[in-house]
């Protein structure tokens, strides 16, 4: 009789929210979205590379510069391609800091996945 070796993974998801849970702050869609603005210079074209719609994106957009000391987005009106948005400097910080958080967790999840996984084979338990 072989052994079976299956091997599992741990997933999950991480994001930002207030501590009492109504709030969601940053989280994976929000940073595409500030570094697709930072790409095409436009909320529009950002929401379009996501197969958002505009108002959602504005939400989105309006929800992190609400919640945070110094706005993430600026919009410009007018010039001569007709305005567009900015990713702030401080916007630009949280991109950093959430990917920074983000590589941790999933350096936490690998090492979880292979504790469960050498525990449950030694157990028997998979």
């Amino acid at each position: 009789m072989s052994l079976d070796t299956k091997s599992y993974q741990v997933v999950g998801a991480v994001w930002i929210e207030k501590s009492d849970g109504t709030d969601r702050f940053l989280g994976k869609g929000r940073i595409q979205l500030m570094e697709l603005i930072i790409e095409h210079g436009s909320i529009s074209q950002a929401a379009k590379a996501m197969n958002m719609s505009y108002k959602r994106a504005w939400e989105l957009i309006n929800s992190m510069n609400v919640q945070s000391a110094k706005p993430f987005v600026i919009t410009q009106v007018g010039g001569k391609r007709g305005g567009g948005a900015v990713v702030t400097e401080e916007g630009i910080k949280a991109i950093a800091e959430y990917k920074d958080l983000q590589a941790r967790f999933i350096e936490f999840l690998e090492q979880e996945s292979k504790a469960f996984n050498q525990k449950t084979h030694t157990l028997g338990i998979v």
